[in-house]
């Protein structure tokens, strides 16, 4: 990943924007300190997906189970058979 001072991220952002596109996230300082990250969109959108959880991770969070009512594993009854004799 290159590292980009902000001063020449603003003065060459094309440049900047061509390199992220081609070679992949850019790094950018201010003061020496690390400030941002330009990334592509497919890249963004990549860990936008893989930030969100899925529906089964929702239902056995604590907060799935909050909002979902969703009993504790193993602690559900289990009814009765009726037998057919």
């Amino acid at each position: 990943m290159k590292t980009w001072p902000v001063q020449d991220a603003k003065a060459r952002f094309s440049e900047l924007l061509e390199t992220c596109l081609a070679e992949g996230p850019q790094l950018v300082t201010r003061r020496g300190h690390e400030a941002a990250v330009l990334v592509s969109i497919a890249e963004w959108q990549r860990m936008q997906d893989r930030a969100r959880p899925s529906l089964k991770a929702l239902l056995l969070s604590d907060e799935g189970r909050g909002e979902f009512n969703v009993p504790a594993r193993g602690r559900a009854r289990r009814r009765a058979l009726a037998s057919g004799d």
